[in-house]
């Protein structure tokens, strides 16, 4: 278990980017506006519902955890995810996050016309498509004609690796640099940034938050190893059974540069499984 130093050295190091201040940020409705209104270059749009930590399952009791859900004043679903690690198949995490969502928010019985739109906002530390630019927009098309299919899915990806000077841009360098705010252009980010990492409450509030999230994983992970530890060996179990999320947060922090060391504590996990999680 992490020290009170050590966790509020993690702390003060942490930005939007990352997971855990993303979902405090996220809990602010006005966040949420002021980083969509940029995303998707509406300055009109207005979100009426948000949610941070958003979990759902599918239909195998399968569990995602969204890392926020809004629904905007028009009756779209906008989920966003911030993603620092490059270490998967996002662009199938984010086809499995929207078919989640969609079965989720669409009700029995309704005609296929009424599924309501779904919007996927993909925030990452990396130029996923190595474009060299900041946004990318996914587009469903004909191979045969060209023709673009409007199927009510669409799919957004943001990157903080590439800067053309635009307001997104510089909206990502308030997402992923330590020191930096944009009072001017992003004054709801920065203030709520700034409380998080500057202010006494803020930094109480973020210390709690990780404390249980550090406790409901490990209970987690234990129900889990204890399940599977019944068919296949207590300590395979208990390894098998460490949750995604776990394993999600331990690989930002690698991705951190963090020490093998001081993940391990704060997750749980091994030193071991830490650095088998590098590759």
């Amino acid at each position: 278990m992490p020290t009170k130093k050590e966790r509020d050295e993690y702390l003060r190091g942490l930005n939007p980017i990352d997971d855990l201040m993303f979902r405090k940020m996220a809990e602010h409705k006005e966040f949420c506006e002021e980083i969509l209104r940029v995303i998707l270059d509406d300055y009109k749009l207005v979100v009426t519902d948000n949610m941070q930590q958003f979990d759902i399952k599918n239909l195998q009791g399968r569990s995602v955890v969204l890392d926020a859900k809004c629904i905007t004043g028009d009756g779209r679903y906008i989920n966003i995810e911030v993603q620092k690690a490059n270490d998967d198949n996002h662009l199938k995490r984010v086809r499995y996050n929207a078919s989640v969502l969609t079965a989720n928010v669409t009700e029995t019985g309704k005609q296929f016309e009424f599924v309501p739109d779904i919007c996927i906002i993909f925030i990452s530390a990396f130029d996923l498509f190595k474009g060299n630019l900041p946004l990318y927009h996914v587009v469903k098309t004909v191979k045969e004609t060209g023709q673009v299919i409007e199927d009510g899915l669409t799919e957004i990806y943001v990157n903080a690796a590439v800067d053309d000077g635009s307001k997104l841009a510089k909206l990502m360098k308030v997402f992923t640099k330590n020191d930096i705010y944009d009072e001017a252009d992003f004054p709801v980010t920065s203030e709520i940034k700034a409380r998080f990492k500057k202010d006494e409450g803020g930094t109480v509030k973020m210390d709690a938050t990780l404390q249980k999230w550090m406790q409901e994983s490990e209970e987690i992970g234990e129900k889990r190893g204890e399940r599977r530890g019944r068919k296949e060996g207590v300590k395979e179990g208990k390894i098998k059974g460490a949750n995604e999320e776990k394993l999600r947060i331990a690989k930002d922090m690698i991705a951190s540069g963090l020490e093998f060391g001081f993940i391990a504590r704060l997750t749980g996990l091994s030193e071991e499984a830490v650095a088998a999680l590098q590759g």
